[in-house]
């Protein structure tokens, strides 16, 4: 098995090039695609708004701070949805550098560990959903963090943000919902 590739690696100083033979390991190249599991976390959050009576719009096109809109026509509002996925059960944060929305699903696919230990089980589970108003995003983001990367620290007390789905609706001036529509858990 090739574990190590060479990378040749030209650096011009002046008139003079240094020629730099590296090895990467193939491990560190192969980065994770999981453009499938991120699609699959927006029609997990657009299927709980739509069984619960929700009229949610997946955009289809990329527009950038959001990827659904819930809507409450009687009202005439609208909701914007960032949805932010990790894919590792132990996930340590997610990155967010649009802040065109109103609220922004966490999901955390609990897919398992991405380091299994003995007795500890491989961590697959369901998924976690959690809501996050776009001002507490905004509160505890680190504006020097050039990633944009929110850390699970700085997300202080973000269990009280699971399943708050009646944020979504009470942002949509849902009056009254039906009895066992828009619980708190949907």
């Amino acid at each position: 098995m090739n574990w190590f590739r060479k990378v040749i690696k030209v650096i011009k100083s002046g008139d003079y090039y240094s020629i730099f033979v590296l090895k990467i390991s193939d491990r560190m190249q192969t980065r994770r695609d999981t453009k499938l599991e991120s699609e699959g976390a927006e029609f997990l959050v657009l299927g709980h708004l739509l069984i619960n009576g929700i009229p949610t719009y997946k955009t289809y096109t990329n527009m950038a701070g959001y990827d659904l809109v819930a809507t409450n026509p009687e009202e005439n509002t609208s909701v914007k949805i960032q949805v932010k996925s990790r894919f590792r059960t132990n996930w340590d944060g997610f990155i967010i550098n649009n802040f065109d929305s109103d609220f922004v699903v966490f999901v955390t696919l609990n897919r398992g560990f991405s380091i299994v230990r003995a007795g500890s089980g491989d961590g697959v589970k369901d998924p976690d959903f959690y809501i996050f108003p776009i001002e507490y995003v905004k509160e505890i983001r680190d504006e020097h963090n050039g990633w944009g990367k929110i850390t699970k620290s700085r997300m202080k007390d973000f269990q009280q943000y699971e399943d708050r789905w009646d944020l979504i609706i009470s942002k949509l001036r849902i009056d009254n919902p039906s009895k066992g529509q828009y619980d708190r858990r949907l």
